[in-house]
């Protein structure tokens, strides 16, 4: 008898990720998942050969309209889903410099907003927010938090 071996699929996923805060407001784009879209920081996968930097530049571009200057690395979250997926996100903190906000089109965000950081509690958001503003928080010197 033959015995098929099923591996599992591993992923690792590397993406940046920009923290814009700007007179007590943080920008987010609508991420669209499944039936329930989650509002997020604005970034992504970073693509092979990029420099997460650039990636966080280009991404936020794409989702928000908004020319993104990076300015601070805050650090690195990493993610476990399913025992099959690995990710590694970075995290920037950075400022609008131009460009004017306006919504993707065809991506995987379908709009871009400014919220109060009072209002995050009470808004569907992403499981990377969290992360990424607790390393904005607590800016640890060595870019991980527990």
């Amino acid at each position: 008898m033959t015995r098929f071996l099923r591996r599992k699929r591993l992923t690792t996923r590397l993406s940046a990720y920009g923290i814009c805060v700007r007179d007590g407001k943080i920008l987010l784009a609508r991420w669209i998942h499944g039936e329930s879209p989650l509002w997020s920081l604005p970034g992504g996968g970073v693509d092979f050969g990029e420099d997460p930097w650039d990636a966080v530049v280009r991404e936020v571009a794409e989702e928000t309209g908004y020319d993104f200057e990076a300015d601070t690395l805050l650090g690195i979250d990493s993610l476990h889903r399913e025992g099959t997926f690995h990710g590694v996100r970075v995290f920037y903190e950075g400022r609008v410099v131009g460009g004017e906000l306006r919504h993707e089109a065809n991506g995987s965000t379908d709009m871009a907003a400014w919220f109060d950081l009072t209002e995050l509690d009470s808004l569907p958001v992403s499981d990377l927010v969290g992360p990424g503003l607790a390393l904005a928080k607590a800016r640890p010197a060595t870019g991980h938090t527990d």
